[in-house]
């Protein structure tokens, strides 16, 4: 007699939307999987990403490399995200998107938003970033596969990892000035956000991007992802929540009175 076969994909949970979103949000390369055009065989490449502001994984690329050329043969991709830290590679969290590569094109309003997302969080890229053979894609995920450690599956869906609505729009035209007066005058509020709502140490973290859900800080090489309490239903509400946080945090380490004047 015949067991049934035993299900190891788990009910997608809040907790696993968390962790895709984390490792989506705060990865800063990941391997490209395209089709080879000439054979149909399988080429992985090493990448920088970076996200949009909705949470499509983005990429620039040189018109030289054999990815760029296959994605623009064959747009169907598949990116894994996730870093594996000490002991066993295969016990650490990593997300496989299964994508759809979208090419921008220079002067579009699209293209300038991520192409400012993507230097914010990779400032290093500034050296080739307008050079006339490098392009940006935006890989749109179409599903994802959430590997979170030994026993903890799940699949996932776009609506599980993206986020729409006019507060995409909304924000990104607000983004970059928050950013700015938030790494020109307070410092001090980033490093709260930073050890309170993440537990990494340190003064030295400036924000990378905002987003409905969350904000990315960066140090360096070193990448955390805070979220929000509640994900943003409108822009004009970011003010109010980053004081609202850094309140919280300094008050749980007693170290002064809120921010409130972000």
């Amino acid at each position: 007699m015949v067991e049934p076969k035993k299900d190891v994909i788990r009910e997608t949970d809040a907790e696993a939307i968390r962790l895709a979103k984390t490792l989506l949000r705060s990865a800063r390369f990941g391997a490209l999987a395209v089709i080879e055009p000439q054979t149909g065989s399988p080429l992985a490449s090493r990448v920088g990403v970076a996200t949009d502001i909705d949470g499509v994984p983005l990429i620039l690329v040189s018109m030289l490399s054999p990815h760029t050329g296959a994605l623009l043969a064959d747009p169907r991709c598949s990116l894994l995200l996730g870093e594996p830290g000490k002991g066993d590679p295969l016990a650490h969290p990593r997300l496989t998107l299964v994508c759809q590569a979208v090419r921008l094109q220079r002067g579009s309003s699209e293209h300038a938003r991520t192409e400012r997302r993507y230097l914010n969080r990779n400032p290093k890229a500034k050296l080739y970033a307008g050079l006339g053979d490098f392009s940006i894609f935006r890989l749109e995920p179409q599903r994802a596969s959430l590997n979170g450690g030994f026993g903890k599956a799940y699949q996932l869906d776009q609506s599980d990892l993206l986020t729409s609505g006019p507060i995409v729009e909304e924000l990104a035209a607000s983004e970059q000035s928050a950013i700015d007066h938030m790494n020109a005058d307070h410092l001090d509020a980033i490093a709260v956000y930073a050890k309170h709502f993440t537990k990494v140490s340190g003064n030295g973290w400036s924000v990378a991007g905002f987003d409905a859900d969350g904000m990315d800080l960066v140090w360096g090489d070193d990448v955390c992802r805070v979220f929000f309490p509640q994900p943003l239903a409108a822009a004009r509400e970011l003010r109010h929540v980053l004081v609202e946080m850094v309140r919280v945090g300094r008050a749980s380490v007693d170290t002064g009175t809120g921010l409130n004047y972000i």
